[in-house]
């Protein structure tokens, strides 16, 4: 089964953001989505920010903080929705995920040494590409 399938624990907005974002190119920012799903009834900004929500929470997509957008999750071993780290070209603007186990523990299990607790990571790398080097 496809992660296309219509997945049967979505809300209908739920299920079209997850379709606008798993067909984008790049990732996408809360208003843009909502200009592509006008035509689908959803209307308000709040209708896209509480799909947003959830679909992060339940690990469908992911959040890139450096850019206030949003992109499919593309690893389907996803490990750890709370930790999440990606690759950023500077020069064309790729964004990859990072699927490494080991990181995905290090991360789950990382204590600070001054006692702080955290409920979650984004790391964003930032470099060059292959194609742009």
């Amino acid at each position: 089964m496809t992660r296309m399938l219509k997945e049967n624990n979505l809300s209908k907005n739920q299920q079209i953001v997850l379709d606008i974002i798993e067909k984008a190119k790049g990732p996408l920012k809360a208003y843009s989505i909502l200009f592509n799903v006008q035509k689908k009834g959803i209307k308000a900004p709040p209708q896209i920010y509480r799909a947003l929500d959830k679909l992060i929470e339940i690990g469908k997509i992911h959040k890139i903080e450096s850019k206030n957008a949003f992109v499919a999750c593309r690893s389907s071993n996803c490990e750890i929705s709370k930790a999440t780290a990606f690759s950023i070209c500077e020069s064309c603007e790729k964004v990859d995920e990072i699927s490494d186990k080991s990181l995905s523990k290090y991360l789950s299990s990382y204590n600070d040494k001054k006692g702080m607790k955290f409920k979650k990571f984004n790391l964003e790398f930032f470099g060059l590409c292959k194609k742009c080097k």
